[in-house]
């Protein structure tokens, strides 16, 4: 990975990528910037979310774990800004084979799992990305793929879309308009022209015709409001992408921004954070509750410490040994626990950013 970060520090594109972290605030934001943001939530008088269910008489309990997730690294050849987990090209976090070992044998002693979700940054430039990828099959395990489609055209990668064909991967890649303008104001200069290569080889090799090689498509939306209705942005964007690019896909899913990191901080600098929580607050759908990805999802960072989910591992929430209070005690590791039965006596921790996953119509 070093020297493609070299190589990318020689390619004019690097410097406004690296323009956009520094706008967008992963080393812009000081600790007392974010130590007010995170007050600024607080004094916003949101009620707690384990409160709030209960008086509705709603719950969120955990159960077997089906969903394997592993954040596998925080490389990434983009920088987004609505991106949760703050990747960058700069971001050298990544998991081991060691650790990434540990996570396989976990899901082999698992039997209620059925999915081993790999996310990133670019999980696809991470050393064990494949290694994952072939374990999970090999255990008869559907593999998700969370890909930014860029990272087909990186150096290096021009084998990948034949990897993911050929283990059937199921790829669900973000692409957050059909517009290229929109798309290139939140995510880089280029990225549309790239993505849309990207799909088309996907397409070339069977992606969204061939019934064993599953393309979905992921919205997000480009401010401080919530998704439109799936189903008829799902057909906008079928139309839109066919007619102009000969486009095919499977399913567009659709996510709501969560109010944390960069896209908190954007929030907070436009003093935005009160009104967008009590958007989420007002559109809380109790219908969501039942299906949230924390219920039967485990998720893994990439230095193999468990948390609820992907949000939950942002904040730093992780499951304690012998503790109750996410934060305190030693975090546990996949390196603690023989399978996922051994967290079922872990509640789910529960925050204010669970309003994002059920307002509206989820996002999980």
């Amino acid at each position: 990975m070093e020297t493609t970060l070299k190589e990318m520090e020689l390619d004019p594109e690097f410097n406004l990528t690296a323009e956009r972290i520094k706008r967008l605030g992963e080393s812009g934001v000081s600790r007392e910037e974010r130590t007010r943001r995170r007050r600024a939530l607080d004094g916003i008088g949101i009620p707690p979310f384990h409160e709030f269910l209960e008086e509705r008489s709603l719950e969120a309990p955990r159960k077997k774990c089906e969903v394997f997730q592993i954040n596998i690294g925080l490389y990434c050849n983009q920088a987004c800004a609505h991106c949760h987990v703050e990747s960058s090209p700069r971001r050298m976090e990544m998991m081991d084979r060691k650790t990434a070992q540990q996570c396989l044998e976990v899901m082999a002693n698992s039997p209620s799992i059925k999915t081993l979700d790999i996310t990133g940054g670019a999980p696809e430039l991470n050393d064990q990305f494949k290694y994952l990828v072939e374990g999970g099959r090999a255990l008869g395990l559907e593999v998700i793929d969370r890909c930014n489609l860029t990272v087909l055209s990186e150096p290096g990668q021009d084998a990948l879309g034949e990897f993911l064909r050929d283990h059937e991967v199921r790829v669900v890649a973000s692409l957050p308009c059909y517009s290229e303008t929109n798309v290139n104001d939140q995510r880089g200069k280029g990225v549309f022209d790239k993505s849309i290569s990207a799909l088309m080889q996907l397409n070339d090799l069977g992606y969204g015709t061939d019934p064993r090689l599953k393309l979905d498509l992921v919205y997000n939306p480009a401010g401080a409001f919530l998704p439109p209705d799936q189903a008829a942005l799902e057909d906008t964007y079928k139309v839109k992408l066919e007619e102009e690019f000969g486009i095919v896909f499977d399913n567009l899913l659709t996510i709501t921004n969560m109010p944390i990191k960069r896209f908190a901080d954007f929030l907070h600098r436009n003093v935005e954070l009160e009104e967008y929580m009590d958007l989420l607050v007002r559109n809380f759908n109790p219908d969501t509750v039942s299906n949230l990805m924390c219920s039967n999802t485990v998720n893994v960072r990439w230095d193999g410490t468990i948390f609820d989910c992907d949000f939950n591992q942002q904040m730093g929430d992780h499951m304690a040994t012998g503790a109750v209070e996410r934060g305190a005690g030693a975090a546990l590791s996949v390196f603690d626990v023989s399978n996922t039965d051994d967290l079922l006596r872990h509640e789910v921790y529960l925050e204010a950013h669970c309003f994002g996953c059920t307002a509206g119509a989820g996002s999980s």
